[in-house]
């Protein structure tokens, strides 16, 4: 369920775009300098986005490092780090390690069941010192199994889990700020479960799998694509809501390009898709 939590480019400033861009960069060091090579393998732009709301909140101090990328050898890049940095690599390893457990298990994928099983180790070194965190996806991952497997009808229910997972990823400390993190990270989990869940809904269609928006599109087959915008609008609504209570200066026009914008760019994607298949019928 990663690739949600992106920016919209085209609305960032070129400087805004370069300083997101950098601790992107921060993340893939981080990774790699802590669990190496077979890190860097798990990177992804939603931990990105944790990294700039922690870093606004807390106003967090940098450390900056130029570097020259494998990828992108042709002119060093600039990375960003700070504490929040450390945390949201290790909540990536994590989530990742969830994520591709979770693939296996529901594709026999093997070639993902090799990568979480060599990242395992770096898994349960990470689970010994956040424990709650640890503990919250565990049990989410339990639950969704179990609500899956059942074929939960629910929306709310199911997207939920994935909510109260995030909520305890996003809340970095139990300080003032915990709860207003668990608020934001909640409903931006529940709106990255459900936006999966509208993107692989024509070939779980296909599959005959359960997919949690099929019984929504059975019984409002014209009002479907309204009504599952009108979900997912409200999950990014609260989520909106919960950022603007806290008192973010710094960086907040990078968040708010996430928030407002860049989220919706894999929604924008679908659409396309859909409107192409259309016309070649």
């Amino acid at each position: 369920m990663f690739g949600y939590i992106n920016v919209n480019r085209k609305e960032l400033t070129e400087e805004n775009l370069k300083i997101y861009q950098s601790y992107y960069c921060g993340l893939c060091q981080s990774l790699k300098k802590n669990t190496g090579i077979k890190g860097q393998m798990l990177l992804n732009y939603d931990m990105t986005f944790l990294i700039v709301l922690l870093t606004g909140l807390y106003e967090l101090e940098d450390e900056e490092k130029e570097f020259i990328c494998a990828i992108h050898p042709g002119k060093k890049k600039l990375a960003r780090m700070n504490e929040a940095t450390q945390y949201a690599a290790a909540m990536n390893v994590m989530l990742a390690y969830h994520n591709l457990e979770d693939d296996w298990r529901d594709e026999r994928a093997y070639a993902k069941r090799a990568i979480f099983q060599m990242i395992k180790k770096d898994y349960q070194k990470i689970a010994g010192e956040y424990p709650r965190q640890a503990e919250a996806l565990e049990t989410y991952m339990k639950r969704l199994t179990a609500y899956e497997r059942s074929e939960e009808h629910n929306i709310d229910l199911i997207a939920g889990l994935t909510g109260e997972m995030l909520g305890e990823i996003f809340a970095w400390k139990e300080d003032v700020w915990a709860e207003e993190l668990k608020c934001l990270g909640f409903y931006m989990g529940k709106f990255i479960y459900l936006m999966d869940a509208y993107e692989d809904l024509d070939k779980d269609e296909k599959n005959k799998t359960y997919n949690l928006f099929s019984d929504l599109k059975k019984e409002n087959q014209k009002d479907f694509e309204t009504l599952s915008k009108l979900i997912l609008t409200s999950m990014m609504s609260e989520c909106s809501k919960s950022f603007e209570r806290m008192p973010i200066l710094l960086y907040a026009d990078i968040l708010r390009n996430i928030l407002y914008s860049g989220v919706w760019s894999k929604y924008e994607y679908i659409q396309l898709k859909k409107k192409k298949r259309r016309k070649s019928r």
